[in-house]
């Protein structure tokens, strides 16, 4: 399950990513950004999936969409809709966890999440009005200051 991220945060992604400025991300870059998050995919199978050597903003927004909707198994109101498979959901949930958990230890600690979201160039702790803590606390349940991977299941489950 993806992260929901506003359109602006995928403007600013999108021109991180576009090096020249020439208003296009090539497949390079894509794969760049989905090696960095955790994401596995060869150069052939992406360039299969896009059927183009590069994306501008609205393609890459609406290759964002397609990634979120294969990965929510196309929800409507619950984890799947009847064509769907919760232990697929699970593993995908999973594989974002594991992302975070930096040090492998089950935990996601707000060192790691702030080390996550600064190498996606998401977060800038010194222009950030919300601190790691805060972001951890509102689903951190058994209050031991980090995330499990249930608390973080919860947290992708009910964050829309």
């Amino acid at each position: 399950m993806a992260l929901p991220i506003s359109s602006n945060d995928l403007l600013r992604i999108f021109n991180r990513l576009d090096k020249n400025k020439d208003g296009l991300i090539c497949v390079q870059e894509l794969k760049w950004l989905l090696d960095t998050i955790g994401i596995q995919l060869t150069m052939e199978e992406l360039e299969s999936f896009l059927e183009k050597p590069s994306l501008d903003f609205d393609e890459f927004l609406f290759f964002y969409e397609s990634i979120s909707k294969q990965n929510k198994g196309e929800c409507k109101g619950g984890l799947v809709d009847e064509h769907g498979d919760e232990e697929e959901d699970v593993e995908i949930v999973y594989m974002a966890f594991k992302v975070f958990d930096v040090n492998g230890d089950g935990f996601i600690s707000c060192e790691e999440l702030e080390n996550v979201l600064s190498r996606l160039e998401l977060w800038d702790a010194n222009k950030s009005e919300v601190d790691c803590r805060s972001m951890i606390r509102a689903y951190d349940t058994n209050l031991d200051g980090k995330l499990d991977f249930e608390e973080f299941m919860n947290m992708m489950l009910f964050t829309n």
